[in-house]
């Protein structure tokens, strides 16, 4: 008995690991809005559906960091879903304080330029294998906006 449900547990486990799953690309971080108090970036991930039927994200979560330090960190819940057998484009948004970007800036030079390094996970509810987490990261530089461009 012992040996057969053995055998079920191997059976499902190489099914399941040859399950399609959703595949996403995370684009550069832009600027999108700047005010006095802080500054407003935006990242798209382009997310692939192989699937016929539309998948809902559970949840986005993030981790924009420079200088070894995390300057945003949230959780977007409950963004929507994928379409069926298409490439979904899901805008991340994600707010920093303007004085830890000046703070940034003063450690890193006077390029105004800032290296980042954004860690997101995208969680989607798969059939059958439940919640699956997409882990992506992706590295570039910030332009930071200048004093002339708040007023």
């Amino acid at each position: 008995m012992a040996q057969m449900l053995n055998k079920a547990k191997d059976f499902v486990a190489e099914k399941i690991a040859h399950v399609k799953k959703p595949e996403a690309d995370l684009k550069d971080v832009d600027l999108k809005h700047v005010s006095r108090d802080s500054a407003n970036f935006i990242s798209k991930l382009a997310i692939h559906n192989p699937y016929d039927h539309s998948l809902p994200i559970c949840e986005v979560s993030y981790t924009l960091k420079s200088a070894n330090r995390v300057i945003a960190s949230g959780t977007m819940p409950d963004p929507g879903s994928l379409n069926a057998n298409q490439e979904t484009m899901l805008e991340l948004p994600m707010k920093v304080p303007y004085d830890v970007l000046v703070s940034l800036a003063r450690d890193v030079g006077s390029d105004w330029d800032i290296d980042y390094e954004l860690h997101v996970g995208l969680t989607i509810d798969l059939p059958i294998v439940g919640n699956f987490t997409l882990p992506l990261t992706k590295k570039g530089e910030l332009r930071l906006p200048t004093l002339s461009s708040l007023f």
